[in-house]
């Protein structure tokens, strides 16, 4: 389990906590594993895992850099995460975590291979932190997408909750906007995506 983060008694309810401890690893910030214990592992950016599959293929997770709404107003901590198959490290899958578009994430960007995003999006907001939004908005899942080229950009994190100040819709006219809708993925709720992860 990746963990970008975790609001106590919010995102991560009794059931969702639940849920954990039926998963053999977990992996989240420092603080939250902390918080967790269990056995949850945390990382900060730039800290490695390897998993190995079955079949003897390793997994790197790398934990990646993320900020959790504007500097004045971070909702952290939070991180996101890379992962690569050791023997294909020229294909990376990255998510994002609850982040916003900034130095951290954009050089994540550039640094990485990137071929999958899936991108926490639906621009939040909360009260508390002001008009600030606290997730990547539409203009910067574009910002991604014209970043990293190569790369499939899949938004989640997108619908279901209040504090969300831009829908799919929103989401989809900005590609469109930017002549890049082949690059989107919207996913509808349920819906199980395959692709393939590998040069």
């Amino acid at each position: 389990m990746l963990l970008s983060h975790d609001h106590h008694f919010d995102n991560l309810d009794l059931a969702g906590r639940d849920v954990l401890r039926g998963v053999p690893r977990v992996f989240t910030t420092k603080a939250g594993a902390e918080r967790l214990g269990d056995g949850a592992t945390g990382l900060a950016p730039g800290e490695q895992q390897t998993l190995v599959a079955p079949g003897g293929r390793e997994l790197l997770i790398t934990a990646t850099p993320a900020r959790h709404g504007p500097v004045d107003g971070d909702r952290g901590p939070v991180i996101g995460f890379t992962l690569r198959w050791t023997d294909s490290p020229e294909a990376v899958l990255y998510v994002s975590g609850d982040t916003v578009w900034y130095e951290g994430v954009a050089r994540t960007v550039a640094r990485e291979p990137v071929r999958i995003a899936l991108l926490f999006a639906g621009a939040a907001r909360v009260a508390a932190v002001g008009p600030a939004h606290l997730t990547f908005t539409a203009a910067e899942l574009v910002q991604v997408a014209r970043a990293r080229p190569e790369a499939l950009i899949v938004p989640i994190h997108i619908e279901g909750w209040e504090h969300f100040s831009e829908s799919r819709s929103e989401v989809a006219a900005a590609f469109a906007a930017a002549g890049l809708t082949d690059r989107l993925r919207l996913l509808e709720r349920g819906e199980t995506l395959t692709l393939p992860f590998s040069s």
